[in-house]
């Protein structure tokens, strides 16, 4: 049996990769923060099937500031792959979290990386970097397209990016770095963009919202699906030789045409309800990623299959299937209230 670790294991890619390292038949190991509240719902289903916890499913305290925890647990855990997906991952939140997301982010992965060398271990490992890496580089970008970062977030990931080549070349660690574009699913986070146009949609169309507030509508962006991408994660680390991948769809997207794609399956105009709102505008923009994917199709025989209209409709639907729970919920403690308001004035009239 095979064994991973998964840094990042409670966010949207770490819960599908879980997902397909499970159905693979690994041991399974996720590093998740401490914290006051619990912070794994994207797991919650595999952790409660006994079938899974008690044998091939285990968590652990950690987080990436602390480079000796971090050796503990590769260490305990003797990972085959290790695939370090954890960071601080919004880029407008870098802008006010700079220092913050470069010792996560940045740092993090070099503690990884140095772990795993001091110690001598046998395991593979993949890098989560990010296409935001090429800022203002013109598409299609591809594993050759020049870095021009252009946010915190996108420098730390450059960091990792050229650490992780480093730690490959001078130290013959195998270490890839998968450069992965948009990509998005029901699991997003509400506060990316993608998943707030798709829940306001589904807010608005049964009531529980009249307004959503959003920054530069004319990005462009390649927009693919999340469970997708994470097989081509465990297909980057199953090769001979360790490279990088560029992992994307190759469709162009704006956010003003994925607003048309969630608000049209519900049946709205979004023109009618979107707001623009500076504060969601970043000090610095990238206009347009778009990937080129051509060597992880011909090399992993990988390729993307949803794009941005039809991962819209998805996620779409199944916020509509939240927010009328959401309504039904909200429609019976109103009835709830009005009933105990009527009770109360009965009393008080001796009825």
């Amino acid at each position: 049996m095979r064994r991973a670790m998964i840094s990042g294991i409670t966010g949207q890619d770490g819960s599908y990769l879980a997902e397909l390292l499970l159905e693979k038949g690994y041991e399974v190991h996720g590093i998740v923060r401490r914290a006051s509240n619990f912070n794994t719902a994207r797991i919650e289903h595999l952790y409660q099937d006994p079938r899974i916890s008690l044998t091939r499913l285990k968590l652990h305290y950690g987080d990436l500031t602390d480079s000796s925890r971090l050796s503990a647990l590769l260490a305990e855990i003797e990972p085959d792959e290790v695939y370090h997906l954890a960071a601080q991952s919004h880029v407008r939140v870098s802008f006010d979290e700079p220092v913050h997301t470069a010792d996560t982010t940045a740092l993090g992965t070099v503690r990884f990386l140095e772990a795993i060398r001091v110690a001598e271990l046998p395991c593979r490992f993949y890098q989560a970097s990010s296409s935001e890496m090429f800022g203002d580089t013109p598409p299609p970008q591809n594993e050759l397209s020049p870095l021009q970062p252009r946010s915190p977030y996108a420098a730390s990931k450059t960091f990792a990016y050229w650490v992780t080549r480093n730690y490959r070349e001078a130290y013959g660690v195998y270490a890839v770095n998968g450069i992965l574009f948009n990509h998005e699913s029901p699991r997003r986070g509400p506060t990316f963009v993608t998943r707030k146009i798709t829940m306001a949609a589904a807010r608005i169309s049964v009531g529980l919202q009249n307004v959503l507030y959003l920054g530069n509508l004319d990005a462009v962006r390649d927009w693919g699906y999340a469970p997708e991408y994470v097989d081509a994660m465990w297909r980057t680390l199953q090769q001979d030789e360790p490279s990088d991948y560029a992992v994307a769809t190759g469709v162009p997207c704006t956010v003003r045409e994925f607003l048309g794609y969630a608000f049209e399956h519900v049946g709205l105009d979004w023109r009618e309800y979107v707001r623009f709102d500076e504060r969601h505008l970043r000090p610095t923009e990238v206009n347009a990623l778009i990937g080129d994917s051509s060597k992880a199709e011909r090399e992993l025989g990988w390729r993307a299959r949803v794009h941005s209209a039809e991962l819209a409709r998805l996620m779409t639907d199944a916020d509509l299937v939240l927010a009328k729970e959401e309504a039904a919920l909200a429609h019976v403690r109103q009835v709830t209230q009005s009933n105990r308001r009527s009770a109360t004035e009965l009393r008080r009239a001796g009825i």
